[in-house]
């Protein structure tokens, strides 16, 4: 794996170089918020355009503009929204208006802006793009939070960026709440970067447009390898994977005579609760060391061992259906015909976790829920699998373990804790619920179908993946990228 390495004049003091299994990759502090780089970077651009305001934007635009505010910098921050749009109302209530000038039209609010950052639904921007495109002043940094825009590209080179454009990208490793509620917290929610079309000083304005809506690390990457970890992520482990794994693991306890809320408690309050904090803080390998005694930690490495197999094979052709461009058109295909949302949590299960909710607080529910040892190795095999798939298609360490395990136990599981799948799915971009629907079924079925009856003892057990696992290069990256994940805990 190459070295991953950038530089900075003006954030000199804030680049850090790690060493990584195989190299070297570059990472800027966020520095406290530092503003003078921020007002530096930013010297020249009088406006910065927002333009869409649903999971991302509200992050983007309030932190940008608080951040910009305390750094004393005379930059303005808009919002272009269409008439009628129905988040209209939640950007006057953040304190976008009309009688103040930061609500206005997507055009308006492009007409002299220095950075236009385009948040609209992706199926909108790959039917608008080159139209508003059209309407920037040449010069104008196009940013972008993540990269599915040059997947569409990718395929149909006639929606290219045109020229006479700087392109980049900031894109947080988490739902568009979580950057938010982070940056209110004082903390906030990594992101990598990304410079398409620009130069020195484009490179720096994109790092300090992440430094401002409060990412405390920085990584570089390029759109290509981003839209493809982050597109396949969300139909992996982040959303389909986890919710596959979940819906299989309780109807299994169910088969095992588990009540209902037994079931639940002992899957998915186990998954969001122990097992999340415990890769959060420690890593997978903190994960299996967490397990007391011979019984349960053998049941850990019999669950991995069966798992994982099927998790990878279904995970690779996922990477494989996403990278081939087919998962673009089939969400831009979806949006544009108005094929409706089915609905994500109609089971069983979720009414249990409803349940449980009413009747216990989170502090008591996290009293009386252990690890699971079962539930622990077909997760970390899920994970596993997703950190193999990325590797073998030469992405860097700093997206390895970002969009596979920090993104999912500090940004994402936290919201199913809260209030269940739904409202972790929901919460995320259509691209991503589309996807996350999608798939969850599939993962489910290689669960049910391909590991739950080795675990039983139907079938005999296969290869020996544990080794692997606990002699794989992901823990010491871990422990390097873990030292910059978020300072707090998110409080939903």
């Amino acid at each position: 794996m190459a070295d991953n390495v950038f530089g900075s004049e003006l954030f000199r003091d804030q680049l850090r170089t790690v060493q990584v299994p195989g190299g070297v990759e570059t990472v800027m502090y966020g520095g406290e918020r530092n503003p003078a780089p921020i007002v530096e970077a930013f010297g020249d651009v009088a406006q910065v355009a927002i333009i869409g305001y649903k999971s991302q934007g509200p992050a983007h635009a309030q932190n940008l503009r608080e951040s910009l505010a305390a750094a004393g910098s005379d930059t303005r921050v808009v919002v272009g929204l269409r008439e009628g749009s129905e988040t209209r109302a939640i950007a006057e209530s953040d304190g976008f208006t009309v009688e103040n000038g930061t609500l206005m039209t997507p055009e308006q609010a492009m007409k002299g802006a220095g950075v236009v950052t385009m948040l609209i639904e992706d199926s909108a921007m790959v039917q608008q793009g080159v139209r508003y495109m059209r309407e920037m002043d040449r010069g104008t940094l196009l940013m972008l939070a993540h990269g599915i825009y040059q997947g569409h590209v990718d395929t149909n080179p006639e929606a290219d960026f045109l020229d006479g454009l700087r392109v980049g990208m900031v894109a947080p490793k988490g739902l568009g709440p979580s950057v938010r509620r982070l940056y209110q917290q004082g903390s906030g929610i990594n992101a990598s970067f990304a410079v398409e079309r620009g130069d020195d000083k484009t490179r720096d304005l994109v790092l300090a447009y992440s430094q401002g809506i409060g990412s405390p690390y920085t990584f570089q990457t390029t759109l290509g390898s981003e839209w493809r970890s982050d597109i396949f992520g969300e139909r992996a482990i982040l959303l389909g994977g986890v919710h596959g794994i979940v819906e299989a693991l309780y109807s299994w306890k169910r088969e095992h005579g588990r009540g209902s809320e037994e079931a639940y408690m002992e899957v998915v309050e186990s998954l969001v609760g122990p097992i999340s904090e415990a890769i959060s803080h420690r890593g997978l390998e903190g994960l299996f060391e967490s397990i007391e005694g011979d019984e349960d930690r053998q049941k850990f490495i019999e669950a991995y061992n069966a798992a994982y197999p099927t998790m990878k094979d279904l995970t690779l052709k996922v990477y494989e259906d996403v990278s081939s461009g087919r998962e673009i058109a089939e969400v831009v295909n979806d949006n544009i015909s108005g094929r409706p949302f089915t609905t994500v949590d109609g089971s069983s299960m979720w009414r249990a976790g409803e349940r449980v909710r009413e009747s216990m607080d989170e502090d008591t529910r996290s009293e009386r829920v252990a690890i699971d040892p079962t539930v622990a190795g077909v997760y970390a095999a899920g994970m596993m699998a997703q950190v193999d798939v990325l590797r073998l298609k030469g992405h860097h360490w700093s997206e390895i373990v970002n969009e596979s395990i920090i993104e999912a136990v500090d940004s994402l599981n936290p919201y199913m804790r809260k209030r269940g799948v739904a409202f972790m799915v929901d919460n995320c971009s259509i691209t991503a619920r589309r996807g996350g629907r999608k798939w969850a079924p599939q993962f489910q079925a290689v669960i049910s179908q391909g590991a739950l009856p080795v675990i039983d003892g139907q079938r005999a057990q296969g290869d020996d993946y544990f080794t692997a696992f606990l002699n794989h290069d992901v823990h010491q990256a871990f422990r390097v990228f873990a030292q910059m994940r978020p300072n707090v805990d998110i409080s939903l």
